[in-house]
C-alpha cells in the first residue's frame, strides 16, 4: 500500500511539474502528497542528480523537499512556508555540486509547471563548466538571452562579429578583460588588479574592443548591447 501511495504521489507530482491543466489536479496532489494546495513553493532544476532518496518528501532545515530525477537531471520542489527562497542555493549545494537553477516563488501547487520551466531557464544561464546554483531573479538579462536563441545568435554576430574573427587566444584575452571590467563596476584599476596587469593595459584593451565592435562602453544603450552579446556568447557553448 505504501508503494502504491508513493507511485501515485510521484505521478501527481510529475503531472504538476509538466504543467497539466486537469481539473482538480492540484487538490488531488495536495491530498496525495500531504501538502497544502495553496502556499509558497519554489522549484529548482539541477543538472546532475544529487544523493539521497527520490520521489519522497524529506525535511531539511525546516523545509520540505520533494525530489524527482529524470535522466541526469533532478527537479526539486520546496515548500517554503514563510522562508526566504535565497536560502535554497546553499541547501541544495549539500546534495549536488551544481549547476542548478531556481525559479520564482509560486503561490500554490498549480503553479509548479510554470515555476519548473523558469527554473530550467535559470539553469541555462549557468555557463558550461560552472557549478553555481542561481535564482532566476539574479539572472534576468541572461535569461532573456537564452530564451531567444535565434535572436541571441544574431546579436552575437552583429555586436561581436569582428571580435570572433580574431585568433582564439587574442579573443579570449579581450573577453576576459571586458568581463573583469564589468564585474568590477567599470573600474579599470580594480580590473587591472584582477587581471594582474597595468590599468593602462585594461584601458587599451577596452578601446580596442570599442573599435572592433563599433560601440562605446560609455554610451548606456551600446553598453547594454555589449553586455547582452557577451552573455549570449558565454552561454552559446553546448550544455549537457
Amino acid at each position: 500500500m505504501r508503494r502504491r501511495g508513493d507511485e501515485r504521489g510521484r505521478a501527481l507530482l510529475d503531472a504538476l511539474l509538466e504543467g497539466r491543466s486537469e481539473p482538480g489536479l492540484a487538490a488531488r496532489a495536495a491530498s496525495g502528497l500531504d501538502l497544502p494546495e495553496h502556499g509558497r513553493y519554489a522549484v529548482a532544476v539541477l543538472r546532475s542528480a544529487g544523493d539521497g532518496p527520490t520521489g519522497v518528501a524529506t525535511e531539511t532545515d525546516g523545509l520540505r523537499f520533494l525530489r524527482r530525477r529524470h535522466g541526469g537531471r533532478e527537479t526539486v520542489v520546496v515548500a517554503l512556508g514563510d522562508r526566504d527562497p535565497a536560502v535554497l542555493a546553499a541547501l541544495l549545494a549539500r546534495w549536488c555540486p551544481g549547476p542548478g537553477g531556481i525559479g520564482p516563488v509560486t503561490d500554490g501547487l498549480a503553479g509548479l509547471g510554470a515555476a519548473r520551466r523558469l527554473a530550467e531557464v535559470a539553469l541555462l544561464t549557468c555557463p558550461p563548466g560552472t557549478t553555481e546554483i542561481v535564482r532566476l531573479e539574479e539572472r534576468l538579462p541572461a535569461a532573456l538571452v537564452v530564451s531567444q536563441p535565434e535572436l541571441s545568435a544574431r546579436l552575437v554576430a552583429d555586436v561581436l562579429g569582428p571580435l570572433l574573427a580574431l585568433d582564439p587566444a587574442d579573443r579570449a584575452l579581450l573577453v576576459r578583460t571586458l568581463e573583469a571590467w564589468l564585474e568590477c563596476g567599470g573600474s579599470a584599476g580594480r580590473a587591472a588588479g584582477r587581471l594582474y596587469c597595468h590599468r593602462n593595459t585594461v584601458l587599451n584593451r577596452l578601446r580596442r574592443l570599442e573599435r572592433l565592435t563599433s560601440r562605446s562602453l560609455s554610451r548606456p544603450r551600446e553598453l547594454i548591447e555589449m553586455m547582452l552579446a557577451l552573455d549570449a556568447f558565454r552561454l552559446s557553448a553546448p550544455q549537457a
